[in-house]
């Protein structure tokens, strides 16, 4: 009888996947298309009510084009009912524990807390709305040499901190590699495809604080493979790259990360400008970063030292794959038009330790 019942059972089951019936036999429920469908919609549903205002941010992130105007155009819409809505923060205090480092990304503390005075005269408003009035210029934007002054002692180099987007690789190494002998600690913290102007996955306002904060004699900079997103203006709205009042904002940012990173006089920076690209598209992105780059430093010409990328690999804003290094010629750029090889790095190392050279002893 046993086998007889089995033998039924798995004639059953044969039948059952044969007529795929065997949910009704069962008395189970059957999902239909209409309701693969409905559960599709559910989960929208439930990502715009606890996601939705992340949208219209990260349309902010994208280059100007086709996908990034679909994107604004339903994140509006979704983002306004999201934003009315508790779930959201209800979301981020649920997964708060999934992010345990410190948040770098965009907020409080960061650039937003400076670019309210960015379109101005750079003094911002009183905390009673009434303007401050122009900044008194500094000592330290004036060096000893600019006044005929005997040069002052050469400091003692024992940190120096490497630091940029992928611009600043393989140059952190080989700087490290050369002043290894000298007994010099280099730290290296490259944060590939982050940038100045977009700062939803990293903002450097917040990150060149930190990084001041591990006292460094020395800081050397090298960003501006991933810029030319649009940033909030002074007045509210955005500012597409690459006019004036884009240069501004950018300018001041920059100024908020070098004066953190000179540490009140205590260290000297010395940011790169950047090599001409190849990319004609790309190539009025790069003059206005360099422009910005120049006009941030002007209050600390005695502690920031801005170091021309240009005039050492691309003179007169000509691209070219291959410089004179030692009487030969020598590729230097990567195969992206943007970035230095390690021969390139080589070179760019050249002028950074002729800098240190002027600051700190041998």
């Amino acid at each position: 009888m046993r086998a007889m019942g089995d033998r039924e059972g798995e004639q059953l089951e044969l039948e059952g996947d044969g007529r795929l019936n065997r949910f009704d036999r069962l008395g189970l429920r059957r999902f239909s298309a209409r309701d693969s469908v409905l559960a599709v919609l559910l989960l929208v549903g439930l990502l715009a009510l606890f996601g939705g205002g992340s949208l219209l941010h990260d349309a902010d992130e994208m280059q100007p084009g086709l996908e990034r105007t679909v994107v604004k155009g339903v994140g509006k819409p979704v983002g306004a009912i999201a934003d009315r809505l508790p779930f959201q923060d209800a979301s981020r205090r649920a997964t708060a524990f999934l992010s345990p480092d410190a948040d770098l990304g965009g907020g409080a503390g960061g650039f937003s807390t400076v670019a309210a005075g960015a379109g101005g005269s750079g003094a911002g408003p009183a905390a009673g709305g009434e303007p401050l009035g122009v900044p008194p210029v500094s000592p330290d934007a004036f060096t000893a040499s600019e006044l005929g002054e005997r040069a002052p002692p050469k400091l003692q180099l024992r940190t120096l901190l490497v630091t940029g987007d992928s611009l600043a690789m393989p140059l952190d190494a080989v700087l490290a590699r050369r002043l290894v002998g000298d007994g010099v600690r280099v730290l290296r913290e490259a944060h590939v495809g982050t940038g100045i102007s977009k700062t939803a996955l990293l903002d450097w306002g917040k990150l060149s604080h930190e990084q001041a904060a591990r006292a460094a004699d020395a800081v050397v900079v090298f960003i501006g493979a991933n810029e030319g997103f649009p940033m909030d203006g002074p007045g509210g709205g955005q500012l597409d790259c690459c006019g004036a009042d884009w240069a501004a904002v950018y300018a001041t940012r920059v100024r908020t990360m070098m004066d953190a990173y000179r540490r009140a006089g205590a260290a000297r920076v010395y940011w790169l400008t950047l090599p001409t690209p190849r990319d004609r598209d790309r190539q009025p992105i790069a003059r206005t970063v360099n422009a910005a780059i120049d006009v941030a430093a002007q209050p600390w010409a005695n502690q920031v030292r801005v170091l021309d990328m240009v005039g050492v690999f691309t003179p007169g804003e000509r691209y070219e794959d291959a410089i004179d290094v030692d009487g030969t010629s020598t590729l230097v750029r990567e195969s992206d038009g943007i970035h230095l090889n390690e021969a390139g790095a080589e070179v760019a190392a050249d002028e950074v330790q002729r800098a240190l050279g002027e600051d700190f002893e041998p």
